[in-house]
């Protein structure tokens, strides 16, 4: 056991199972507060508005972080991110304030930012090629997993207000103890021109390199947050039940951890934009589909496991896309970005879903994450990379 643990597969499992726990906390912190503060009487802009916490501390965060990494390496951040996560966690309880609780969700913010980075940076950067878009994948279905995993806890909420806190609370401190097991690494360093620059310069070579690469995790990250944090009040409001809520966001989940390998593995044979492009179209369809059916929840759910059939891997198929592009000492550059670009699609998610409720009355909800969805699908598809890798030369 203790060889496994110190193998390279075995520290590739462990920092699956870590990303696995903190998109179980995300993926139950947004609708269970969503729910909570809807039952409080708290408006839905309002309540949008504190869900950016999250995404503020990782933006606050990110252009911090590199130079960290390089410094200390991979495993000092991750246990600074886990145990800032886990604490944060356990202080929800204490005490019930819209102001306090968008304090400590920043500090999450900061926490998964560090997680985030570190695995998904050390990940491809010791993944060979052939086998980029399958490693990723699996890191993307682990996220996945905890991700859809995290809404059936809102319902304990019911029994304890605390209990979905202390929970997640725990099981993330279980998965961070095993980072102590790993042996620290550090990110790949170059003495090449694009290195030599400091963080703006590997910044701005990154971008001309493949900033429409970012888009996928971008147009995720605003489909992952409106759709935890923004959907549950449509919902209610439009008389579905709490519980069906929790089924139609983890039945998404369930769908992309259905295909998440499949695509992965597909994009290594025949390409990553090809897939990409078969699944924001994919995606985008689904949503729009079930924006005629809401009135059924059982077809609307059946509407939510297509969707994240489809959509579920952009996220993940981003992140390999931009592993093909960019060279390999840019790869923590290419990451923060890519975690960057998640970060700002999921603070604008909240903001714009909780604006579009207010503002919308007779359109459905679903319509809004089907046309972003579109419109990254249209940049995507029209952009030729020769363009991005000529500028660099």
């Amino acid at each position: 056991m203790k060889n496994f643990l110190k193998s390279e597969n075995g520290r590739f499992w462990i920092l699956v199972t870590i990303v696995s726990i903190s998109g179980f906390s995300q993926g139950m912190l947004l609708p269970l507060i969503a729910v909570i503060f809807e039952q409080d009487g708290v408006s839905s802009a309002l309540n949008g508005l504190s869900a950016t916490g999250l995404y503020i501390g990782t933006l606050v965060i990110a252009p911090f972080m590199e130079p960290q990494l390089r410094r200390f390496g991979f495993k000092p951040i991750i246990i600074a991110g886990g145990g800032l996560v886990i604490l944060s966690l356990l202080l929800f309880p204490l005490w019930k304030s819209v102001l306090f609780w968008f304090f400590l969700r920043i500090l999450i913010g900061i926490g998964d930012q560090a997680l985030h980075f570190s695995t998904q940076t050390w990940i491809t950067s010791t993944s060979p090629q052939n086998r980029m878009g399958r490693n990723i994948a699996i890191y993307g279905m682990s996220f996945s997993i905890g991700f859809g995993a995290g809404p059936l806890f809102v319902p304990l909420v019911s029994i304890f207000e605390a209990l979905p806190f202390i929970i997640s609370g725990l099981l993330c401190l279980i998965a961070w103890l095993l980072v102590f097991f790993l042996k620290n690494d550090f990110p790949e360093t170059t003495t090449s021109a694009m290195t030599a620059r400091g963080t703006l310069g590997r910044f701005k070579a990154a971008l001309v390199i493949g900033w429409f690469a970012f888009l996928p995790p971008l147009g995720y990250g605003f489909l992952e947050s409106s759709l935890n944090a923004i959907y549950p009040v449509y919902a209610l409001r439009q008389s579905i039940d709490i519980a069906m809520v929790s089924y139609m966001l983890a039945a998404f989940s369930a769908g992309a951890i259905a295909t998440q390998l499949p695509l992965g593995e597909l994009s290594d044979r025949i390409g990553r934009k090809k897939v990409l492009l078969m699944a924001l179209f994919g995606g985008a369809a689904a949503f729009g589909t079930a924006s005629f059916f809401e009135s059924n929840a059982w077809v609307t759910l059946g509407f939510f496991i297509l969707a994240g059939m489809f959509v579920g891997s952009t996220f993940s198929l981003g992140i390999s896309y931009m592993a093909d592009l960019m060279p390999r000492e840019l790869l923590p550059t290419g990451n923060l970005l890519c975690g960057i670009a998640f970060s700002i699609g999921s603070l604008a998610g909240p903001v714009l879903g909780g604006l579009f409720l207010e503002l919308t009355q007779q359109l459905s909800f679903l319509l809004l994450i089907a046309g972003i969805l579109l419109i990254i699908f249209t940049i995507i598809a029209f952009r030729d990379t020769r363009i991005s890798k000529a500028a660099t030369e």
